[in-house]
Order: structure tokens, then C-alpha cells, then sequence
């Protein structure tokens, strides 16, 4: 069965010192799913800058979704998931798709 799988990244380069830790995000996504009654089936982290695509875990993430293995993403702000125009076509083509 799909499942929701929260996504925390943070950029080791200087310009992301404002996002919270890794461990934050996971600690505040938890807590939002389980208010929302989303139970989480997966945890991914990723410490690399979005700016430019190639990130494995994103990519790992992404095959997941085309695969209907991912129902749904949690994730602190959509910049975590993408600030490339590649990474944001492959999230806005997987919702245009509906896989989610």
C-alpha cells in the first residue's frame, strides 16, 4: 500500500542557516501528521543543496512516486523539495499524473 514518507533536507550552504535542523523539521512533520491522521511510513533526510538536480535521495523519492510506492509527501516547505527546474517539473508532473 502507498505510503506518506516526510522529506527533511537542509543545504550545507550558507544561505539555508534560516531553515530549521534536519531533526527539527522531522520533530514538527511528525507532530503535523499525527494531528492530520497521516500515519508515516518512511523518513527520508538529505543534507545537499537543491540548486542544482542530482540529489540521490530526491531522486530515490521521485522513482518511488512514479512506482505508486509513495501516496503522498510531507515535507517542511516546497523550497525542501525543489529549487531546480528539473526537481520541481518531476513534482509538479507526479501531481499533474495524480500519483500525488
Amino acid at each position: 500500500m502507498p505510503q506518506y514518507v516526510i522529506y527533511a533536507r537542509k543545504s550545507t550552504e550558507s544561505e539555508d542557516r534560516q531553515v530549521l535542523s534536519i531533526d527539527s523539521q522531522i520533530r514538527e512533520l511528525k507532530s503535523l501528521a499525527t494531528h492530520q491522521g497521516v500515519t508515516i511510513g518512511d523518513v527520508l533526510t538529505e543534507s545537499k543543496s537543491a540548486k542544482e538536480p542530482g540529489r540521490p535521495i530526491f531522486n530515490d523519492l521521485m522513482r518511488r512516486v512514479r512506482r505508486g510506492q509513495v501516496r503522498g509527501i510531507v515535507t517542511w516547505k516546497m523550497d525542501r523539495l525543489a529549487r531546480n527546474h528539473l526537481d520541481t517539473g518531476q513534482v509538479l508532473q507526479a501531481l499533474a499524473d495524480g500519483h500525488l
